[in-house]
């Protein structure tokens, strides 16, 4: 029976690191922060900006992190409505705002990764003849 009693109060404890490691003291700073990891592709065209993930689109907030973004994709666009992939760190909220009409915006805080558009998947549709 001390065996099974054991086994057992292993397995609690198991379960316990588990919840620390998750809400506990070990928590970063960067999950305590209340940004949001997001990524997807940008693009800054006319004033507008916007960042499309494989769930949803944000409107984003024109700050001079997000110039700062837009000049770093810059070199990985042909033409100016070219979407980038990016990985970014921001502010989401859901407030209404007289200027960005998207329901999700958010405002980027850290810029931390821009990828290569893969060729294949850069469709753009061009209006001009």
């Amino acid at each position: 029976m001390a065996i099974l009693l054991s086994c057992k109060n292993e397995t609690k404890s198991t379960q316990e690191e588990l919840t620390n490691t998750a809400d506990g003291p070990e928590r970063t700073a960067k999950q305590s922060d209340g940004l949001t990891l997001l990524k997807g592709e940008f693009v800054y065209f006319d004033g507008a900006a916007v960042l499309q993930t494989h769930a949803d689109i944000y409107g984003v907030f024109i700050t001079d992190k997000m110039r700062e973004l837009d000049k770093l994709v810059q070199p990985y666009k042909t033409v100016p409505t070219d979407m980038v992939p990016v990985e970014i760190r921001g502010k989401i909220t859901d407030k209404k705002d007289n200027v960005i009409l998207w329901e999700h915006k958010v405002e980027i805080v850290e810029i931390l990764h821009i990828y290569e558009p893969k060729k294949e998947n850069n469709d753009v549709v061009n209006l001009s003849n």
